[in-house]
């Protein structure tokens, strides 16, 4: 016995495709798997559905499997047909068996979803081959070219012949069609060149390159002398050394480019700050190669100096000095103020606090609140002023006249001495004369008042308040024909950054220790020890906040604009602190 199959698929254009081959025996089975004799890739197909048995002229089909099968237009799951003739229709497939000469049968298997099914007949007519225009492979060549015309030859031919301007946000890009090129949206930084890709790349398949950074950001500085960061930075691996060859064939910028921290197209977001490795690169073990007075630092959990506040050491100093917390350095401020004393809950100053501050507003024990104001962005505090912190308890009342108080003005020592001069021209109170008695020396007589000594009031107010024991004093060092200058450094780590807005809910002494600090030459900032219980390196897991080098530090030299700058980026890492 002999089957022999013909198997019949209809390309797109209607051609048909005819594959024949025989398969010698009495049975032939039929099913999804591809070890049958006749394979039918339809999932509504058993593995192995049906087996056909031929028996002279007559054919035997049993269902293998659960499922039947259709014949001859019914529903059966055995049947048998004498003269050899029969129709099979499996899932989607018409299986056709007719009986031929000398015990041979022929098999048809063509697909019936256009012909009989009718699933096909709705999208007959949007085929290529029924429509007027040409087949597959014309229509997918004049789309290629026009694709490679629209996209690749029109955005470089006008970025060729466009004219050079200086980037501007108000201006739309003249290149045509570039959009199509970008790799994602840009940072909120720059959203405003998203129809403008000329204004940073400026050269057809070129990187961006320094230059073009600086056009808009000139005044921004580099982190050190291009030759002392290449010493820093030290011979690169073998490894990142072919990198490098490999970016140069691709005209990519070196070591230190603005775009090895800075990486656009990543999203419509913030900028994401530089990952922590790009400084330990150099920081990690810069010691190495070049003398610095910078310790290692590659990770702050793991590796990162204690900090280093610039102080003033000496009195009348006028440049601070960087020291380590460690030393547990002395400032002298020009000021006398222990924050123990006043801190204090008990004693003079609280009761004073008391009594005369409920019409300033804290009427209770003093707190670091009441003297401590934050600037207006909570990043720092603002100076502390006499007048408002100082004076109510401090008073510079020196003088009464009828119903009003003469008050010293604050800060000024020459208009302090011409106000002090003007209060001894007063007239003194004339001396009663009195009886006449020998060996009168009361106060008042005519005698007390020619041969007794000096009193204090006949010296000048200004020499007296300005006395080692005098009124200004007391909370001033005395200096030359004034006192010292008082200094409030705005800043003492001046290679860091500290946002207090962030740390607002913690209480000032948890970091600050003024509550046990008798002298005003205390340095009352927190070591990196107190740091730590909150904040660990990048790479930090959950209580603890992964705190990267760029959190506290900026690449770039700040200079005098530097806490505008720096103050703007605070605020953007506060919903990451």
């Amino acid at each position: 016995m002999t089957f022999r199959l013909r198997q019949i698929q209809t390309t797109a254009a209607g051609r048909e495709i005819v594959r024949e081959r025989t398969v010698d025996g009495e049975r032939l089975t039929i099913g999804r798997s591809a070890e049958n004799d006749v394979a039918i890739p339809d999932l509504a197909v058993e593995q192995h559905h049906v087996i056909v048995t031929a028996q002279g002229r007559s054919l035997t089909f049993e269902a293998a499997g659960t499922l039947g099968f259709t014949l001859d237009g019914r529903k059966r799951t055995a049947e048998t047909i004498d003269d050899g003739g029969a129709e099979l229709i499996l899932g989607s497939y018409r299986i056709d068996f007719a009986a031929g000469p000398d015990g041979e049968f022929e098999v048809t298997v063509r697909s019936q979803e256009e012909r009989e099914s009718g699933e096909g007949l709705g999208t007959h007519g949007f085929r290529l081959a029924n429509t007027w225009l040409p087949s597959k492979r014309p229509v997918a060549w004049t789309l290629l070219i026009a694709i490679f015309l629209a996209f690749l030859v029109v955005p470089i031919w006008s970025h060729i012949n466009r004219e050079p301007v200086k980037p501007d946000y108000r201006k739309p890009g003249q290149v045509a069609m570039d959009a199509s090129w970008s790799t994602g949206k840009l940072s909120l930084a720059h959203r405003g060149l998203e129809d403008n890709c000329e204004a940073c790349h400026a050269k057809p398949f070129v990187a961006v390159r320094d230059d073009t950074c600086l056009t808009c950001h000139e005044k921004i500085g580099d982190h050190s002398a291009k030759p002392r960061l290449t010493l820093a930075r030290g011979p690169l691996s073998w490894g990142d050394q072919v990198q490098r060859d490999i970016a140069d064939v691709f005209h990519k910028p070196g070591a230190g480019a603005c775009t090895d921290c800075h990486t656009e197209h990543e999203g419509e977001g913030r900028m994401e700050p530089p990952a922590q490795k790009f400084c330990a690169d150099c920081h990690g073990t810069m010691d190495k190669r070049i003398k610095t007075p910078l310790g290692n630092a590659h990770d702050f959990g793991k590796g990162h100096p204690q900090f280093q506040a610039a102080v003033l050491t000496v009195p009348g100093a006028e440049k601070a000095t960087r020291l380590s917390l460690d030393t547990k350095p002395k400032e002298f401020n020009g000021l006398k103020f222990p924050h123990a004393m006043h801190l204090s809950k008990g004693g003079g100053v609280a009761q004073m606090a008391r009594r005369l501050g409920a019409g300033k507003g804290y009427g209770a024990p003093l707190e670091c609140a009441d003297c401590h104001t934050p600037t207006s962005d909570g990043v720092r505090f603002r100076e502390i002023d006499m007048e408002t912190s100082c004076g109510t308890c401090h008073s510079l009342v020196f003088d009464k006249v009828g119903g009003t108080f003469r008050t010293l003005r604050h800060g000024d020592i020459d208009q302090m001495r011409a106000d002090l001069a003007a209060a001894d021209r007063v007239p003194r109170r004339p001396i009663a004369s009195g009886r006449k008695r020998p060996g009168e020396f009361a106060p008042g007589g005519l005698y007390y008042g020619n041969f007794a000594p000096p009193q204090a009031s006949s010296v000048p107010l200004a020499s007296r308040v300005l006395s080692t024991r005098g009124v200004c004093t007391e909370c001033h060092f005395p200096s030359g024909s004034g006192v010292m200058e008082v200094v409030q450094p705005k800043r003492y780590i001046a290679n860091g950054w500290f946002d207090h807005e962030p740390h607002k809910r913690e209480k000032c002494t948890t970091c600050h220790a003024a509550p046990t600090s008798s002298s005003a030459t205390d340095v009352l900032l927190p070591g990196i020890k107190t740091c730590r219980t909150c904040h660990l390196g990048e790479d930090a897991a959950k209580p603890k906040v992964p705190s990267s080098c760029a959190m506290c530090h900026s690449y770039h030299p700040r200079g005098e604009l530097a806490p505008v700058r720096v103050g703007k980026d605070a605020a953007d890492r506060k919903t990451k602190t």
